[in-house]
């Protein structure tokens, strides 16, 4: 998992997952989400099922819902 930056340019979106509980779910979501293209930084927080992706630029939706998909998840929507 990567903190979080706020660089000049970048994109923040927040998104909504449902079935995390701990810090190895946080760590699979974080790993699927940073492989997309673009992403600079990947928090997720199981506590409130938060995914915050800060990018080069906005981020398709279903390329975000297929990473949480593949790291055994779903993507509610954006927070």
């Amino acid at each position: 998992m990567t903190a979080q930056t706020d660089t000049p340019g970048s994109v923040t979106a927040v998104y909504q997952v449902t079935g995390m509980s701990c810090g190895h779910c946080e760590g699979s979501v974080s790993a699927e989400v940073s492989g997309l293209p673009g992403v600079s930084s990947v928090k997720a927080v199981a506590s409130s099922g938060e995914v915050t992706v800060v990018s080069a630029a906005p981020l398709d939706d279903e390329a975000v819902r297929a990473a949480v998909d593949e790291a055994g998840f779903e993507l509610v929507g954006r927070a």
